[in-house]
């Protein structure tokens, strides 16, 4: 039973916690037992808060059982990406630097996900300061894609996508500065959301760089993103990036209606270069909207050409900025690839940041005036998939190619652009989880939320599960 009960979506947990079938304490010590099984193996959590989770568990029974059911999310244990801050417990980042760092306050999201009584089992392992995607820490030891033990899970919220995978956490938050909650999404098989800049307050999530970074759900079905979602969107106070526009109903958007849905499709950067299975495959998802009523219409995009670089510059400042103290009083205490590249930040001027940011502003022009004919933009996440852990190149159609400069291509331009931008599902290659994703105008999430929900219908991973988390 205990078994059963990890494998369960939120959307099926929610009912039986609501009507009491199933206890919290039970649900909470039958995640906990599994993860800690096979944490060995996969390497996702990085500490686990047993005792805290019980007795957060034990609260949400009583609250359940006289009649103050909080919603969706009530009594749902989950683990959390160690670089959001808890009052009073390490936060590490999955670093040397930050490794005994203990903040006086939670996250903003954080005290959002308590209100709604999410029961919390630990802390997941990342790439060192979110700034990486093989999630191949030197300070925690790599974590492993569940699907395969030999490939990378993807990152930088690597624990959290293989954490959702396995089973050892029922649902969970990333956070994405180029990538890095749909990176990991797509290369564990699972639905990852990238909300709008400015939807999620990051007040309390240690920065990576401040105008690319986003907060969002890591989850196992698209309903499941859209009620988690509900529960830490919102203007804060404390975060003068977030902006106050009202936050949807976004499960009640799940319709699965495609009747008149354009879906606008860009194919000299999104379709350029791209592994010929995962083509096949995202394309499969299309023609699948197609068949429930859905149109298709080309749209251009000419400032994607500049988006790699643009990415680069903007990210590599604004981390260099951040962390500059620390690479002139202790290098050596960063791991090598990181390191590498905040020294390589530091050598951009002024003049190449601001040039880059004019161009970004043409980049989100240019997808505004897409969205004034498309509802939606759908591309592959990921050009490739996966190598093996340790390294560096990835293949594309058999040739060897950089894997970090692949693997960015296709999920940058969202966070230059702020605009939300889903990954669910679309099959498998060579028994690896293929991403498909969509992007979409700004604020309009239900949208997104709902054209992954119609693909999601056609159960594109035929129910398959990785076969280490069966046994």
């Amino acid at each position: 039973m205990s078994r059963e009960l990890v494998s369960k979506s939120v959307e099926e947990l929610a009912p039986l916690l609501e009507n009491r079938d199933v206890s919290s304490v039970e649900l909470t010590k039958a995640v906990l037992d599994h993860a800690e099984a096979v944490n060995e193996e996969i390497n996702a959590y990085v500490s686990f808060t047993r005792k805290q989770a019980v007795e957060a568990a034990e609260k949400a029974d009583m609250e359940i059982a006289s009649g103050n059911y909080r919603g969706m999310y009530h009594g749902i244990p989950m683990a959390v990406k160690d670089n959001l801050y808890f009052k009073d417990e390490v936060t590490t980042m999955s670093s040397k630097i930050h490794g005994e760092f203990v903040s006086s306050y939670d996250a903003t999201i954080i005290a959002k996900m308590k209100e709604a009584g999410i029961v919390f089992t630990g802390k997941l392992n990342m790439h060192e300061y979110a700034w990486g995607i093989t999630n191949n820490s030197p300070h925690f030891g790599p974590v492993k894609n569940p699907w395969n033990l030999n490939k990378i899970p993807g990152g930088s919220s690597g624990g959290s996508g293989a954490a959702v995978a396995a089973d050892m956490t029922v649902a969970t938050l990333g956070t994405d500065t180029a990538g890095s909650i749909r990176i990991p999404s797509s290369a564990c098989g699972i639905v990852g959301l990238k909300p709008t800049h400015g939807r999620v307050s990051k007040y309390g999530c240690f920065p990576l760089a401040w105008t690319l970074d986003h907060i969002g759900p890591m989850t196992k079905t698209v309903k499941d993103a859209a009620g988690l979602l509900e529960v830490i969107a919102g203007y804060d106070t404390n975060d003068p990036t977030t902006i106050n526009v009202p936050v949807g109903n976004y499960t009640e958007q799940l319709t699965g209606d495609m009747k008149d849905v354009v879906i606008g499709i860009n194919e000299e950067y999104f379709f350029k270069n791209v592994d010929s299975d995962v083509e096949r495959l995202v394309r499969q998802g299309i023609q699948s909207l197609v068949e429930q009523g859905a149109k298709v219409e080309e749209v251009k995009i000419p400032a994607l050409k500049y988006a790699e670089y643009v990415e680069l510059v903007t990210s590599l400042s604004e981390a260099s900025a951040i962390h500059h103290r620390d690479l002139l009083t202790r290098p050596d205490d960063f791991g090598d690839d990181i390191r590498m590249l905040f020294e390589l930040g530091e050598l951009f001027t002024a003049v190449d940041y601001l040039q880059a940011q004019q161009l970004r502003r043409q980049l989100k022009l240019e997808f505004q005036k897409a969205f004034s004919k498309v509802d939606v933009l759908i591309a592959p996440t990921l050009p490739i998939v996966g190598p093996d852990i340790g390294d560096d190149f990835a293949d594309l159609n058999g040739e060897k190619v950089d894997l970090i400069e692949n693997i960015i291509r296709f999920t940058g331009p969202s966070n230059l652009t702020g605009l939300p931008a889903l990954t669910v599902p679309c099959g498998f290659k060579n028994d690896l989880p293929v991403g498909l994703q969509i992007i979409g105008p700004a604020f309009n999430e239900g949208r997104v939320l709902n054209v992954g929900y119609a693909i999601e219908k056609t159960n594109p991973l035929r129910g398959r599960k990785p076969q280490m988390v069966l046994s």
